[in-house]
């Protein structure tokens, strides 16, 4: 093979996938919204009862939301060429949003349980 000529692409490697090298970025925000989504129906309840700590699911909400409309600024901040970026960037803010949701139910959780 010449200088000149690329490798083929391997799309079974994490960095190849169409969602992280050609996606415009709308399945990111879908994704991200149904997350939030998701996330907030579970955590406001429980901000609402007060289960103790008490912080951790309004905390959780907040920083939800931040992330989700960071995921909406980059979308539209980020240029096309750096669509690699901005998709990474993406889905790191839609893996954050779960982590930290899925973080602050386990948190309330297993405070309840301890405290019964």
């Amino acid at each position: 093979m010449s200088d000149d000529q690329l490798p083929p692409r391997d799309e079974t490697r994490l960095t190849e996938q169409p969602s992280l090298t050609f996606s415009t970025g709308r399945i990111w925000l879908i994704v991200g919204g149904l997350f939030t989504a998701i996330a907030l129906a579970v955590l406001i309840p429980q901000a609402i009862a007060g289960l103790p700590p008490r912080w951790v699911p309004v905390t959780a909400v907040v920083i939800d939301v931040l992330l989700y409309a960071g995921m909406i600024v980059v979308r539209l901040v980020v240029s096309v060429s750096r669509l690699r970026r901005r998709l990474g960037l993406m889905a790191i803010g839609m893996l954050a949003i779960a982590a930290v949701s899925l973080a602050a139910v386990l948190m309330v959780g297993f405070a309840s349980v301890s405290a019964s």
